[in-house]
């Protein structure tokens, strides 16, 4: 309590940070309730939208955690050439932008892929993307990493003492399993079905472009269609309180059901889980490797396709890119100078209200917020004007929260080893940034402005709300898609993919040359 006050009576930027962007979220999001006209405002079909958006989060989750089991225990107890390369390659879809993973997707599922020739070619049905099916494909295709990632820590953070008197007694792959895996897979599996389900709740680009209709609209596509199409505020501010409801119940749910695996502490020795022989290393070989074809398939497609067609993409195309670029980097730099300040303040008077400031954005999606400030601002600039500030705005705040969870740890770090010292040589300010701060939290800020450019890069979310003649790249490539340009849809896809993975690699890089 003594932290708090002392971080509000001492003005700290983080403390000015933290107070603004509570009043941006929460303000917004008053706007949003005030605008909203109670439960009468939505209809029949909002109702269905609610109801295939619990569904098909649920299905997606669920089918992502189930998936993730075998892959992560086989990563867990096998050691081959390449494992840690693969380990990391799950990290890749984080940052792959979604409409080039849909892109992807259609190259190998759709009516023209891969998948559908060979059944034409043997005269068997075809199969189809579009609807309820794609979305949930799409779903697993993106959260199946991070699920196998998250899985994977549960399996190491079992202590190596545990598996040697599992093999000092004798036991066997089932024992192993009923008394280590299974109460491990109880502590963590809730958490990351929660994880994936509110992604999956919050999910745009993936209903935009392989759901819609009646039985596949989810509720993030009903508010872009009752704000750009029925321009009806008042159901889309009553939707996003609807899926800012969902989400916390899926919170309180998931921690009511999470259980410890209480392993207690280990002396963290090293400790190689030894594999099982036999018919289970061939399982574990074929759940890598059916993963691995999963997720490299689509996008070794779509880049196959589109690269040979990207010279010939049409200028407006590289004027759309060059446009995303400069706006990735301006959200870029701001969340990495929101974070920063934010990380300073803590380390020096950790204050929770701080820092649940900070977490703030990850209660309402961005096109919930983008409602939010449509409504607050209507009447004093037109929506064109709007577009593209307010995506830069919202980028840069979406990404906040992981530049600080990147942040905290080393700007605590660094405070406690380096802040009395610079204190007794009164070192402040713009001094203080350039020869301490900037040096020794140069890697935590390379990550975290990387990660906030590619992920402002490949966003299609707040820039649909608005009728704009400056489209980004994501948008562009949607249209094109949309227009039935598939070739040069699939070349956009593989521009906006190696500019992603470019910005993050140079920030991160020289994050770590510093």
């Amino acid at each position: 309590m003594a932290a708090g006050v002392l971080a509000i009576t001492r003005p700290q930027p983080g403390a000015w940070v933290a107070a603004a962007l509570a009043a941006l979220i929460l303000g917004t999001l008053a706007a949003v309730a005030w605008q909203a006209r109670g439960l009468s405002a939505l209809g029949p079909w909002d109702w269905r939208a609610v109801w295939f958006t619990i569904w098909q989060a649920t299905v997606s989750a669920s089918l992502s955690a189930v998936l993730a089991i075998p892959v992560a225990r086989a990563l867990a107890r096998r050691r081959f050439r390449g494992r840690m390369a693969l380990v990391t390659l799950l990290g890749a879809p984080f940052i792959l932008p979604v409409i080039v993973a849909v892109m992807g997707l259609i190259s190998v599922f759709g009516r023209n892929g891969v998948l559908n020739e060979g059944l034409r070619g043997f005269g068997l049905p075809e199969v189809s993307i579009y609807g309820w099916q794609g979305v949930i494909l799409a779903h697993v295709f993106f959260n199946l990493p991070l699920s196998v990632r998250l899985i994977l820590q549960g399996w190491q953070a079992i202590p190596a003492e545990r598996f040697r008197l599992a093999e000092s007694l004798g036991f066997g792959p089932r024992d192993i399993a009923r008394h280590l895996e299974r109460p491990m897979l109880r502590s963590v599996l809730p958490g990351v079905w929660l994880a994936v389900f509110l992604v999956c709740l919050t999910s745009f680009a993936v209903a935009l472009a392989l759901g819609g209709g009646p039985r596949a609209t989810t509720v993030e596509l009903a508010i872009y269609q009752a704000f750009r199409f029925d321009f009806d505020l008042g159901r889309a501010a009553m939707l996003g309180l609807v899926q800012i409801a969902l989400c916390v119940a899926a919170m309180v749910l998931a921690r009511r059901i999470a259980i410890p695996a209480a392993f207690g502490a280990g002396l963290d020795a090293p400790h190689r889980l030894r594999g099982p022989g036999g018919w289970r290393r061939g399982a574990d070989t074929l759940a890598i490797a059916l993963a691995t074809g999963f997720l490299l398939w689509p996008i070794l497609a779509v880049t196959l396709r589109g690269l040979p067609r990207i010279p010939a993409l049409p200028p407006e195309v590289w004027d759309a890119a060059a446009r995303s670029v400069v706006m990735a980097l301006i959200s870029a730099l701001l969340a990495v100078v929101l974070s920063l300040a934010l990380a300073l303040t803590l380390a020096r008077h950790p204050a929770r209200w701080i820092e649940a400031a900070g977490m703030l954005p990850l209660v309402a999606s961005p096109l919930v917020l983008g409602t939010g400030l449509f409504i607050l601002l209507r009447g004093t600039i037109s929506p064109q004007a709007l577009a593209l500030p307010l995506t830069v705005a919202i980028n840069a705040i979406m990404a906040l929260p992981f530049g600080l969870r990147a942040l905290i740890p080393a700007a605590r770090e660094l405070h406690s080893d380096y802040g009395r010292l610079a204190d007794s040589l009164d070192l402040r300010g713009l001094g203080r940034l350039r020869l301490l701060v900037l040096p020794r939290l140069a890697r935590p800020l390379g990550f975290a402005a990387g990660l906030a450019a590619a992920l402002a890069m490949g966003d299609l979310g707040v820039i649909t709300l608005f009728a704009t003649d400056q489209p980004t790249l994501p948008l562009k490539m949607y249209q094109l898609m949309n227009s039935y340009r598939m070739a040069d849809a699939s070349a956009c896809a593989v521009l906006l993919m190696a500019i992603s993975f470019a910005l993050f690699w140079l920030f991160d890089r020289g994050g770590r040359l510093a």
